[in-house]
């Protein structure tokens, strides 16, 4: 499970390291692709096969389903860690979420997200206050 937040920099090359609690999962190579609020999502190549074969399940008779399937997947992209434990975050990922040199790698279960530290500290900022304020259900049987 991927837990936690970590702030890496990107480098000329458009490269980071990923953060050495995350390694055992991504040793042996991610896939990156777009993610919702502008962030990159990083999940393993295992986990990734598994969020594909649920997307398989879904029904592509929705124009909305349809749409969802080509970004998230025309944007993913394959990447084998080097031995300094850098990846390569491509340049259409990084100008669909606004990378530059600091970043905010997020544990977010299965997947890390990859955010610009300023956009990241803006949706932090935006959503704290109804996270802590939570008065309903918002996972059920969970919060």
């Amino acid at each position: 499970m991927l837990l936690g937040t970590f702030a890496p920099k990107l480098d000329d090359k458009g490269r980071i390291i990923l953060p050495a609690k995350f390694w055992d999962e991504f040793s042996g190579g991610v896939v990156l692709t777009r993610g919702q609020e502008r962030a990159v999502f990083m999940y393993s190549q295992r986990e990734f096969e598994n969020v594909h074969e649920q997307m398989r399940q879904a029904s592509t008779g929705s124009k909305r389903t349809r749409d969802f399937l080509r970004l998230f997947l025309s944007g993913a992209s394959q990447e084998i860690p080097d031995k300094q434990r850098r990846i390569t975050i491509p340049p259409l990922l990084r100008d669909y979420a606004g990378l530059d040199r600091d970043l905010t790698v997020i544990g977010a279960g299965g997947r890390a997200e990859i955010w610009s530290t300023s956009a990241w500290n803006d949706y932090t900022a935006a959503t704290e206050a109804a996270f802590a304020d939570a008065d309903e259900e918002v996972i059920p049987g969970l919060f």
